[in-house]
């Protein structure tokens, strides 16, 4: 098995970065990994004690298809991050500043005028906190053989970029990362340990190249394998650098 693509998602619901390496960190998501969010005006979250929140309460595919059109870039080493509505309007803005992230609200929302609850914030508190859908900062990786045995259930492409994982393992069979649950993944010399298999919503059912709901990935799984998982959350316990064609071998 080896990893085929890694991905991070600097802001929630927003499009994914390819990335061709990446640093992991005992305890930490990739870096940057859902870094940023767009805060809804009914979240409850709080920026001076973060805490997890359900991922309805911020701007996310699951409820707000709106999403698929804004594409978002970051740029760390510059502190940039770029954002581009389906219409050209574009903006740069420091999401580490106060005014960079009040810029960045403000244009989301102008962009997505539909999918806007109340008055939103662009929230950031720092890497000690990720808006991952997991309570916890995790890892996602999904196994391909899993997205071709459901391709060939439903008989038509399910695309990867459906489920936003973090990580793809190519030379795997269908659904045999369920099995990893409980065991250390070695990656390098990073150590990852599986902790649960991924549960889908309707964030599946939008199809990253059009911005439509075409396909219902949920109910699939339900209807030809029994369940609505696909992939698992690992948590790194050894840091280490992985890169696309790294090995992946499951240890204990």
């Amino acid at each position: 098995m080896r990893i085929e693509t890694i991905y991070r998602y600097p802001v929630k619901g927003l499009t994914p970065e390819a990335m061709g390496e990446a640093a992991l960190r005992a305890g930490r998501a990739i870096e940057w990994d859902r870094a940023f969010a767009l805060a809804q005006g009914d979240c409850g979250f709080d920026e001076a004690a973060p805490a997890w929140r359900p991922k309805t309460e911020f701007l996310c595919l699951a409820r707000n298809i709106e999403a698929a059109a804004l594409e978002a870039r970051f740029d760390p080493d510059r502190s940039l991050l770029t954002l581009v509505a389906r219409d050209g309007a574009a903006l740069d803005a420091d999401p580490l500043t106060a005014s960079g992230r009040e810029a960045i609200g403000e244009f989301i929302a102008a962009a997505l005028p539909t999918a806007m609850r109340g008055v939103p914030r662009f929230v950031h508190v720092g890497d000690e906190h990720s808006f991952c859908d997991h309570d916890g900062q995790v890892i996602s990786l999904i196994g391909l053989g899993s997205l071709a045995a459901l391709s060939a259930a439903v008989g038509s492409p399910r695309e990867k970029m459906r489920f936003r994982a973090n990580i793809y393992v190519e030379g795997i069979e269908a659904w045999a990362e369920f099995g990893w649950i409980g065991r250390t993944l070695a990656i390098g010399a990073a150590r990852l340990v599986v902790v649960e298999r991924i549960n889908r919503c309707a964030a599946t059912c939008v199809n990253p190249g059009t911005g439509l709901r075409d396909a219902n990935p949920v109910k699939e799984l339900m209807t030809h394998f029994g369940h609505v998982d696909c992939g698992v959350f690992a948590e790194v316990v050894t840091p280490g650098r992985i890169g696309v064609g790294d090995a992946v071998t499951v240890m204990s």
